[in-house]
């Protein structure tokens, strides 16, 4: 297992990955599958997100194929400038429950205390338990539920907002 930031050349991979996680899991994003197969150009345009200055995607790298991803998106206003937030992890669901999810947050985290933020923020959807159970093992606390947050066709789902705050 090897956790590396994305960059670029990573562009196709993640897509495809993307692709996948949007289809198994389409209640834990926003983005629907077929909104992001709408998209001009999704090479290109997921090219320049993983070269972006305010967000780092890192990767899970099983056997050297990508297998999981997390984005870490730093708050660009000078007074929230000491907080970022966790979003879009997915791990396949091969690689669920072997230590690879916890790996990947953990190595995530340990990039944010090395830029120096001091606050981690992220939202999970209240019915994702084994996400939620990640989270609070990773030392993130619960500090609302978000009723009704998302709303699908015949349903709401509400969310859970979390904080970890980093250690200097």
């Amino acid at each position: 297992m090897q956790v590396r930031q994305l960059n670029h050349s990573d562009a196709e991979h993640y897509y495809e990955l993307r692709l996948e996680a949007l289809l198994t899991n389409p209640d834990a994003f926003i983005t629907t599958y077929e909104q992001e197969k709408q998209k001009p150009a999704p090479i290109k345009t997921t090219a320049e997100r993983l070269s972006n200055e305010t967000s780092r995607t890192f990767g899970l790298f099983i056997s050297e194929k990508l297998a999981g991803v997390v984005t870490l998106l730093k708050e660009t206003h000078p007074k929230f400038s000491h907080k970022a937030s966790i979003l879009a992890m997915y791990l396949t669901p091969e690689h669920r429950r072997k230590g690879g999810a916890e790996y990947l947050l953990s190595e995530t985290i340990q990039f944010a205390k090395s830029i120096g933020l001091e606050i981690l923020h992220l939202s999970v959807v209240t019915d994702n338990h084994p996400a939620r159970k990640l989270y609070k093992k990773m030392g993130f606390t619960t500090y609302g539920t978000e009723r009704k947050a998302i709303k699908l066709a015949d349903q709401y789902l509400d969310e859970d907002h979390m904080v970890l705050f980093l250690e200097k």
